[in-house]
């Protein structure tokens, strides 16, 4: 099989205009080897990868000050929040696979193919926006984690983030599970810090149990509300949906009918576990805040290095502030890491600009050091915190102009053939999209009404 012909044939999925015939990540494409025979545990194992490298955007950052400002002050509550975001996640990854496994193009390829030049060049804007938001929570979660642990400035820090390039480069050229076994290996590093806070902070498993279980309050207190978007962003990012339909290709499997079911079948099994452990993650740190701050007079701490300040006082624990800012800082370097990947292939998709892998991933690096080092020189560090979770509400913004292309072209059997979203997924899917563009239609609403998001960012 060549590693870099043209997409598929209409009969199976592909069927559509396509403008360039070159392969999505091109230097990794169809790079990994699939068992043609073999148990399913020999299959897991070969499309095992591409789903952590996901789930890695659900865990970063920007999740952390979300989640510390809904569980410190709202207790359990939004942890019914996590867990939707975490299902709408767990099927638009889904159809991110259908997408990229049945056509051999990734979203934005798709969206270049089949859109005008203008309206391409409108979302590969619209992406950049996201990605700089996304990119800016990362980085300044990075540089918070050095400045806890090694007192580095933070400006320093998000120069020294950029190092992630070279990790990059290195990495892929060696080969692309390299890549997927560094990153399983810092989220193992994240869930087993998390893990030892859990034990230490003994949360109430009853209050955290309820704390699953939806409730109207959330939509009727703007506060909340504001929070509840915030954590919605932070879980379900547009450029996962980029990166997700391109890094599947990256398996060899058979492109015929049958191996393309396998594909998207072992590939939905490995992004919805590695989906589930990010959960673990998201409302590991919630329950974190909820049962170190909100019960102990501490409801307005929102700001990471206050977190990281009070951790072990309040837990009586001398190692947790430690743990804390350890896990904060491998989330977000193993996000750079792959926020790098998913700049590459937007810019690539959308744009069909081809230059050196080195300078691709230099360019996209750019797009988020320089305006994280200019937003702190700016407001200056006391303000990161705001930052983080403004960034999470813009990504919320931005997902309707991905997640309704990805809708469309799964759900269309001209483009999608056999494979074409039956009639309970698109009902499923396009519900998503709906939850998603009604509750970004409120926070607009309340943009206009009194400014109660003062109370949650402070003066």
């Amino acid at each position: 099989m060549s590693n870099s012909g043209p997409p598929d044939d209409p009969v199976t999925g592909g069927g559509w205009r396509q403008q360039s015939g070159a392969a999505s990540l091109p230097e990794v494409f169809r790079s990994v080897p699939v068992p043609q025979g073999g148990s399913f545990w020999k299959k897991i194992a070969a499309y095992a990868g591409p789903g952590f490298l996901v789930s890695v955007g659900y865990m970063d950052p920007g999740n952390w000050a979300t989640d510390l400002a809904g569980g410190a002050k709202y207790g359990y509550t939004l942890l019914s929040v996590i867990l939707i975001s975490n299902l709408m996640a767990i099927l638009l990854q889904h159809l991110c696979v259908k997408l990229g496994v049945v056509t051999g193009r990734d979203l934005a390829q798709a969206c270049r193919d089949s859109y005008s030049r203008p309206a391409v060049w409108g979302q590969w804007l619209l992406c950049e926006a996201a990605i700089a938001a996304c990119d800016l929570a990362e980085v300044v979660g990075s540089a918070i984690g050095l400045q806890l642990l090694f007192g580095i400035p933070l400006v320093w820090g998000c120069v020294i983030t950029s190092l992630d390039v070279l990790i990059i480069l290195f990495l892929q050229n060696k080969g692309f599970r390299y890549v997927e076994a560094l990153v399983v290996t810092v989220i193992l590093t994240i869930g087993g810090c998390f893990l030892a806070e859990l034990v230490f902070a003994k949360p109430d498993l009853r209050g955290v149990a309820l704390g699953f279980l939806p409730t109207a309050e959330i939509f009727k207190n703007r506060e909340m509300l504001f929070i509840a978007i915030g954590i919605l962003g932070a879980t379900v990012m547009p450029h996962n949906l980029y990166l997700h339909s391109s890094i599947v290709q990256t398996r060899n499997f058979e492109r015929t009918p049958a191996g393309k079911a396998e594909a998207i079948k072992f590939a939905s099994i490995d992004s919805t576990f590695a989906l589930m452990f990010a959960l673990f993650i998201n409302g590991g740190i919630l329950v974190l805040a909820a049962a170190a701050f909100h019960w102990s007079d501490h409801r307005e701490v929102a700001a990471i290095q206050d977190a990281y300040q009070l951790l072990s006082p309040t837990l009586g624990v001398g190692i947790a502030s430690t743990l804390f800012a350890l896990a904060l800082l491998a989330s977000g370097q193993n996000s750079t890491l792959t926020g790098t990947l998913a700049g590459q292939i937007v810019m690539e998709g959308f744009l069909n600009i081809r230059v050196a892998p080195w300078l691709r991933r230099l360019m996209t690096r750019l797009i988020a050091i320089v305006p994280a080092v200019c937003v702190i020189g700016f407001f200056g560090e006391s303000r990161t915190t705001d930052l983080l979770i403004w960034s999470q509400v813009i990504l919320s913004m931005q997902l309707g102009f991905a997640v309704v292309p990805l809708l469309l072209f799964t759900g269309s059997r001209a483009k999608m053939g056999a494979f074409a979203n039956p009639l309970w997924i698109q009902l499923l899917a396009w519900s998503t999209a709906a939850i998603i563009v009604v509750l970004n239609a409120k926070l607009l609403f309340d943009f206009f009404a009194p400014p109660t998001w003062q109370n949650v960012l402070g003066p």
